[in-house]
């Protein structure tokens, strides 16, 4: 079927099947391509697309960017379903800089960006669209856990209170940071993926991650992810960043960005938000009780971030929230 949309559609006659992360492509001659779907013609796919041809005009060869059909459309639409398609040039197999170096010149490349999205970008926003999600998961959870008597949605409801709490002290210190006035051009809008997880190390950047917002959002969730790992070292996260200062080094305001980001606890949300679409409770359950013992380590590992960076808090006058350090 995806073979014939793209002889019908695009006249691309492809010779090969194959994996990119996790996701199908086909290949011809030239070019892979890869089609991905959309319920409705969004907006956020064009935004996304000036972005990706940004990057391939600047150097980044490996990026996904989307093509017109024969009919110079940028949309297919197949059984009630729209699909564009995407062409990458060359897969990065590479990775002659280190992961923070190359984070850092992502970032400095893209900030040279003339223009701010609107539908993808964050920047600026995290306090209201905290809020918005804290209250919109609140009244969620009230909902399906009258639906759903079991033991996933009895340990979430046991359990919201403590998220409400940190978020809350998350969102109180983000507030304060708005007025530090210790920022430099650095902290300039970015592009930005939705979830960082060390995007720069693969094969190919996908457009439908990109988003555009504060630079210190990719860092945070990086980092994120290896302070919830019992398996990586702070010293690992110590190298990513150090290596990422040495071509942008962070200011004072770029420091409470991070450390605010790292206090909300954004992987329990999104651990929420894709279970809202499932029934397996059991294992839900299960995987729930995990992510809150993690949690306890992860406020630990935090707390002493700071301290692991060499970052003297005192001297800089960045506030830390003391509860976490045990």
């Amino acid at each position: 079927m995806m073979k014939e949309l793209l002889l019908v559609n695009y006249n691309i006659h492809a010779i090969e099947q194959l994996s990119v992360n996790e996701r199908t492509g086909y290949r011809d001659k030239n070019y892979y391509y890869f089609i991905i779907s959309s319920v409705d013609k969004e907006m956020i796919h064009l935004e996304q697309a000036a972005l990706a041809y940004y990057l391939t005009e600047n150097g980044y060869y490996h990026t996904a960017i989307p093509i017109p059909t024969i009919h110079n459309k940028w949309f297919v639409e197949k059984d009630n379903q729209y699909y564009m398609v995407l062409r990458v040039s060359d897969l990065r197999n590479d990775q002659k800089s280190s992961h923070g170096e190359a984070l850092a010149e992502f970032h400095h490349v893209s900030a040279t960006y003339s223009f701010e999205p609107k539908e993808i970008s964050s920047y600026g926003l995290w306090k209201e669209l905290w809020i918005q999600k804290l209250t919109a998961f609140e009244q969620k959870i009230k909902q399906e856990a009258s639906a759903n008597m079991n033991r996933y949605y009895r340990l979430l409801v046991d359990s919201f209170p403590y998220i409400i709490g940190i978020s809350e002290n998350a969102i109180q210190y983000l507030q304060e940071s708005e007025t530090e006035k210790r920022y430099d051009q650095s902290d300039q809008g970015v592009f930005s993926f939705r979830r960082y997880r060390g995007n720069m190390l693969n094969p190919i950047i996908w457009m439908d991650d990109l988003v555009y917002d504060h630079p210190t959002r990719d860092i945070a969730e990086f980092i994120r992810y290896r302070l919830l790992d019992d398996t990586v070292s702070q010293e690992e996260i110590v190298t990513f960043l150090h290596d990422y200062q040495r071509e942008r080094p962070l200011s004072i305001f770029s420091w409470r960005l991070l450390y605010a980001r790292l206090t909300f606890p954004i992987h329990l949300f999104d651990f929420m938000e894709e279970k809202f679409h499932g029934n397996s409770f059991e294992q839900y359950y299960e995987e729930l009780k995990n992510m809150l013992q993690k949690q306890t380590e992860y406020e630990y590992r935090l707390g002493n971030l700071f301290h692991d960076l060499n970052v003297d808090v005192e001297e800089l006058a960045i506030p830390t929230i003391e509860w976490f350090v045990k």
